[in-house]
């Protein structure tokens, strides 16, 4: 017998700010959901912002200093930090679309997100944890609020949210997160290497995700897949395409080149 609802275990991961606390409430409500003790159900809303903690200091993307390249050890740190940040956001946009969306989708729809939740929290505790061995921590350096902007932009529209979060922001993980782990490698930081390939090939999965429900629910609706995705993404998306694209990563997340190269030629780069 269940007393809470998968919506209500959301929004407690929504509302812990303290990084510690919101991996917890990740990891217990995907494992709740998987030993069947949580309704599916959604009773309450979403909050409009999730929790943050006091820092990191959040800033204008154009206000956020120089990271470099990962060459030295400082720039190294500061982008472990960033993907930290990256990740941190993306346990709360994970948790957001089950509880603001799921009601739309069938049950798999919740399966598949509440794992990517989980996922999510696991990378950022890596990422937090590799930043204290060498000598950093979360929070000690700016970033910014990008993630949760689109999270905004997208609020309303289930479709929008997936065009934009999975397959345009976390696609373009895939595209830069290979020549950053070379950049780690060349520079001897293999255990940082291993870490951000791990987060790459989970993050395949999570496009994958994010590409599947898209289709199935253009197909629900009756938009035509790939048109839709384009018109979604020139009215919410604020961001441009850059090339390059890791096509191998993008196709084998069922991203295919029939999405995304048209804007692209188009000049949306």
């Amino acid at each position: 017998m269940t007393d809470t609802s998968i919506a209500e275990a959301c929004r407690a991961v929504l509302l812990a700010a303290k990084p510690r606390d919101k991996v917890r409430a990740a990891r217990e409500t995907a494992r709740a959901w998987r030993r069947g003790r949580l309704a599916h159900a959604f009773d309450v809303p979403m909050p409009d912002r999730p929790a943050r903690p006091e820092r990191p200091e959040l800033l204008p993307a154009s206000q956020m200093p120089k990271r470099g390249k990962g060459g030295s050890e400082r720039g190294r740190v500061a982008m472990l930090h960033a993907l930290a940040h990256i990740e941190f956001g993306a346990i709360d946009l994970a948790f957001d679309i089950v509880g603001r969306f799921g009601a739309a989708f069938p049950r798999d729809f919740v399966d598949d997100w509440i794992g990517v939740g989980a996922d999510e929290a696991m990378h950022f505790a890596l990422l937090d944890r590799r930043l204290k061995v060498l000598g950093a921590s979360y929070g000690s350096m700016p970033a910014h609020d990008g993630l949760w902007e689109a999270a905004e932009a997208t609020a309303k529209d289930a479709l929008a949210r997936l065009a934009v979060v999975p397959m345009v922001l976390e696609a373009r993980g895939l595209d830069v997160t290979p020549a950053t782990v070379e950049r780690f490698r060349a520079a001897g930081d293999e255990r940082s290497a291993a870490i951000l390939l791990r987060i790459y090939t989970d993050e395949i999965r999570h496009v994958g995700a994010g590409t599947k429900w898209f289709e199935e629910g253009c197909e629900s609706q009756g938009f035509a897949i790939v048109p839709h995705w384009q018109r979604l993404v020139r009215t919410h998306f604020r961001g441009v395409l850059k090339p390059p694209f890791n096509d191998s990563a993008r196709g084998q997340a069922g991203l295919s080149r029939d999405f995304y190269s048209a804007l692209a030629v188009k000049g949306y780069v």
